[in-house]
């Protein structure tokens, strides 16, 4: 039985291989790339920091960048099995509310406001496999009573299809959240859904993410006054300048940068660490956004010089913690000059997250890379242990 690839350059190589033995020197030629970076991946002494050379390797290579990242398709970590249990009747509740069918309610008002607090908790804390289990029922009981609920629910289902690998489902669920959202004229909850419904873009629609979010900030400028709108108003901002960056267009994402920052400078950070829907805007969640754009853009060195400005621990949200130590270790391995350090941030993002960080493709690749790295020496126990915990197995 051939094992299936377990790494993103390991599934590059079995692309390639397929497409009638393409040879690294004709994929980078397509993806403008050199041979030399496309043969360090695939053996696992890179990695691939920039969504924009996922999109282009998997276009060379005719496949999705969903099938590099070997997403929502390959079995092996407990929390992702256990997730991927859930997620067929995760897929029959949306085609159900989006089919019209609406069952008749069993919880009461409080019983049914109390499983959505326990659901987002579940979301902040970023445990995605016990929030996949609530969300088949807690889908139809929001449907019968729709609107805000409705959209509220359905956006925890995006974005824990999102997360779990499963964008295609995660835009289902986005869609459900934007049409009850709009059905009651929440403005607010338009605005999460809309940003919700960007980020299930695939990552190789980045100009339709950009475009979607920028429709949003036309519509939704006119209702700022509420300081929930213009909460989404920035995190639109943050969407369409990281889909921006992606699409190779620094300019445009600057800009809307600038007016995320001007935005967060005025709110602020949120008292209670999540603000409205938990997105935590202000001005630390611009910072962490600053550092992912700036890694986009293949520049390591201002990725370590922001992370000196921001203290991802004022918010409350998992994910946000999870995504400044997993920047700050990706730009400290660039160049092979500091995996110390590096493998230090691993280990901070683990801990803030082990979930996201277990199933988190790129985060796996970075500690197999580290890995590769250190074959010439002992490995370090730290960076065993973690690789272990993340179910990537080194050699003794």
């Amino acid at each position: 039985m051939v094992k299936k690839p377990d790494t993103i350059g390991a599934r590059i190589r079995y692309w390639r291989v397929r497409r009638g033995g393409m040879t690294q020197a004709v994929l980078a030629g397509l993806a403008g790339v050199t041979q030399s970076y496309v043969s360090q991946v695939e053996s696992g002494r890179k990695t691939i920091d920039r969504r924009s050379t996922l999109v282009a390797l998997a276009a060379a290579l005719q496949v999705t960048v969903a099938d590099l990242l070997g997403q929502g398709t390959e079995s092996g970590d407990p929390a992702r099995e256990s997730a991927a249990e859930c997620v067929p009747a995760i897929w029959s509740a949306l085609i159900e509310i989006e089919d019209g069918e609406r069952r008749p309610s069993t919880y009461t008002a409080d019983q049914l406001a109390a499983e959505i607090a326990r659901a987002d908790q579940l979301r902040n804390a970023c445990n995605y496999p016990a929030l996949a289990r609530v969300l088949p029922g807690l889908l139809l009981e929001a449907a019968a009573v729709g609107g805000t609920t409705l959209a509220q629910v359905a956006y925890l289902a995006s974005t824990c299809l999102r997360h779990l690998g499963y964008r295609h489902l995660a835009l289902n669920a986005a869609r459900v959240s934007v049409s009850a959202a709009e059905d009651v004229e929440d403005r607010a909850w338009i605005g999460a859904s809309r940003f919700v419904y960007a980020q299930s873009l695939p990552i190789e629609a980045a100009r339709l993410a950009a475009s979607a979010a920028d429709r949003s900030l036309v519509e939704l400028q006119g209702v700022a006054s509420d300081i929930r709108v213009r909460q989404m108003l920035g995190q639109l901002h943050l969407m369409a300048a990281l889909a921006s960056a992606v699409d190779a267009r620094p300019d445009v994402a600057r800009d809307h940068l600038a007016e995320a920052a001007r935005e967060a400078e005025s709110l602020g950070d949120p008292a209670d660490g999540g603000g409205f829907n938990g997105c935590c805007f202000g001005p630390t969640n611009v910072g962490l956004w600053r550092m992912s754009i700036a890694a986009e853009q293949g520049e390591s060195g201002k990725v370590i010089e922001l992370s000196r400005t921001v203290r991802p621990q004022v918010l409350k949200a998992s994910n946000r913690q999870l995504s400044y130590w997993l920047d700050l270790g990706r730009a400290l391995a660039d160049g092979g000059h500091r995996d110390a350090e590096a493998l230090a941030a691993f280990v901070q993002a683990e801990r803030a997250a082990p979930i996201p960080f277990a199933i988190n493709p790129l985060a796996r690749d970075a500690v197999v890379t580290l890995a590769q790295r250190a074959q010439r020496r002992a490995i370090p126990d730290d960076l065993r242990l973690l690789a272990g915990r993340i179910g990537v197995h080194l050699a003794a």
